[in-house]
């Protein structure tokens, strides 16, 4: 339910439950995304606060099966992926807000100094096909 993406953070899918009108209630299905950098980069940016719950089994990022995805080996692919983190990280550090973009999930984006996770409604329509509306507005 959950993946952790080392030196950036993690990635989950958390139940929430929301109370309507005349004890309607909806339990639905949300992406959160949990910041995990290093704090001494973040001076003066703000960026919300995301409690995982307990429950939630957080997997650690399959190398593996992002090589096969893409046909390169792992090694070459966590080299990748580690150095993309340390590179937003660095220029996080030194004022520059580039959008960091997750195919079919969302963009991480710094605006006015803050940083936060914008899902795409695609991917959050994706995980809630009940009640999608309310996971949009939710996230």
């Amino acid at each position: 339910q959950g993946v952790l993406v080392p030196g950036l953070g993690t990635f989950a899918v958390v139940p929430e439950q929301i109370n309507g009108t005349e004890e309607e209630v909806y339990v639905v299905r949300r992406p959160v995304f949990q910041l995990d950098i290093d704090m001494s980069c973040l001076q003066e940016l703000v960026f919300p606060t995301v409690m995982m719950p307990g429950d939630i089994e957080i997997m650690p990022l399959d190398y593996w099966w992002l090589s096969q995805a893409n046909s390169l080996p792992p090694d070459v692919v966590r080299g990748c992926v580690e150095e993309t983190i340390l590179l937003y990280s660095f220029q996080l550090r030194n004022r520059q807000c580039p959008a960091f973009a997750f195919e079919s999930i969302g963009i991480l984006s710094c605006q006015d100094n803050v940083l936060c996770m914008q899902f795409h409604c695609s991917c959050i329509a994706g995980l809630e096909s009940r009640d999608t509306w309310v996971a949009l507005l939710l996230t």
